[in-house]
């Protein structure tokens, strides 16, 4: 039986890969003007590392890692990378840099889950993370950053959830107004909607449980929940975000159960949904996170931060035409058609040949299904120093000085 790769992963073949470096280049274009810097951190680090930063009563944590031990140590595959930016963010004192430190990254992911679709156990995510900002501004700027690279790559219809979770004060408050709500259905509710009671009540809010939420709409839990009361400062914080994203011109709708599924989020959270991905439909999300250096081992750091599957967003793009060969050199002297094809690959330009020696009509079938043009070279090219060139759209030939030709392909 021939092996196969492991479930919950898939091969980026070709096709599909030249299409991630589309959007990868947008992602650079986009964020380098916003002045993010790339950063790429290990695929594995300490365990501990997102025991502590992505917290114990997530899922994530609790059922999702794939961890081994190695030396006496624990080891884990990275899940998510925030917290790996944020290690590396202390590790190399950018804390003591100019503030804000603005990273971006890109890499493979692993969590173990039902794979699903636009979801599986190896994936790769685009992400950014702003550190040293406690104003809004720098929630406002995250969030319309994001918004550009999207509709960079070809996205439409694309809305905005937003909500405040608060600071640790609110949100003390808040849970302890779940609790006393949810306590007299408990023993209805899921699993893990029972173990989030004791270690995150807020968390019960992103139950996917059908039968959970059908509890909540019949006892009006929601409605009595109503919206998180904000202190006076994480209040004029929210308004304050409201404000810059009118004036950047960024729709939004508010989501006041919008929760995210990490322990570190603070004050801000967001979602970017599109509707073509039916009831899987967001795209993107991240939030603030303003408790996490300093959980870390740092000094107190406001920061905020996004991330978006590479998985999900080539599956909403627009798919590119194969990319094509420019020039394809036809000869029946293998040695003459290997030493074109790389003198036209020193201007930058793709150039492929033919590696046996086939007839020149099959050479020329074959470089009118994968190549722009035809460079042929026979032996009366080869002693006149010339090359024929024909453009397989138009099928038009010309012959030319070999100095001639690469004197336009330099253009």
């Amino acid at each position: 039986m021939a092996i196969k790769a492991q479930k919950g992963t898939k091969d980026v073949l070709p096709e599909e890969y030249t299409q991630w470096k589309s959007i990868l280049a947008k992602a650079d274009e986009i964020f380098t003007t916003a002045d993010f810097r790339q950063i790429e951190t290990p695929i594995f680090e300490a365990t501990e590392l997102f025991q502590r930063g992505v917290g114990d009563s997530t899922d994530i944590v609790n059922k999702e890692m794939y961890t081994f031990e190695k030396s006496d140590r624990s080891l884990t595959l990275r899940p998510e990378n925030t917290a790996g930016v944020v290690r590396a963010y202390l590790e190399h004192g950018m804390s003591r840099d100019i503030q804000p430190v603005k990273l971006w990254y890109f890499g493979p992911m692993f969590r173990y889950e039902r794979p699903q679709a636009g979801r599986q156990r190896q994936f790769h995510q685009i992400g950014v993370e702003m550190f040293g900002v406690e104003d809004a501004s720098a929630d406002a700027d995250c969030i319309y950053t994001a918004v550009k690279f999207f509709e960079s790559v070809g996205l439409q219809n694309l809305s905005v959830e937003l909500n405040s979770l608060g600071c640790n004060s609110c949100r003390d408050k808040f849970r302890a107004k779940i609790k006393t709500l949810l306590e007299p259905v408990l023993d209805k509710l899921c699993e893990d909607c029972q173990k989030r009671f004791v270690t995150n009540p807020l968390r019960i809010l992103d139950c996917k449980s059908e039968d959970c939420k059908r509890i909540f709409e019949e006892n009006k839990i929601l409605e009595n929940l109503a919206k998180l009361e904000l202190c006076e400062e994480c209040s004029e914080h929210y308004n304050n975000l409201k404000v810059y994203l009118d004036m950047l011109n960024v729709k939004y709708v508010e989501n006041p159960f919008l929760v995210r599924g990490l322990d570190y989020y603070t004050r801000t959270v967001f979602e970017i949904k599109s509707e073509s991905l039916g009831s899987q439909n967001a795209v993107c999300g991240g939030g603030r996170y303003d408790n996490l250096v300093e959980t870390l081992g740092g000094q107190h750091t406001p920061a905020i931060g996004w991330a978006v599957g590479m998985e999900r967003l080539y599956s909403l793009t627009e798919k590119a035409e194969p990319q094509k060969v420019d020039y394809f050199v036809v000869s029946d002297n293998i040695a003459e058609a290997l030493k074109l094809a790389n003198e036209i690959r020193k201007y930058g330009k793709i150039a492929e040949f033919d590696y046996s020696k086939r007839k020149f009509a099959k050479q020329i079938e074959k470089a009118a299904k994968i190549a722009k043009n035809a460079v042929i070279i026979g032996e009366t090219e080869i002693e006149q120093n010339t090359v024929s060139v024909k453009n397989l759209s138009t099928f038009k030939q010309k012959t030319i000085s070999r100095e001639e030709f690469f004197a336009n392909i330099s253009r």
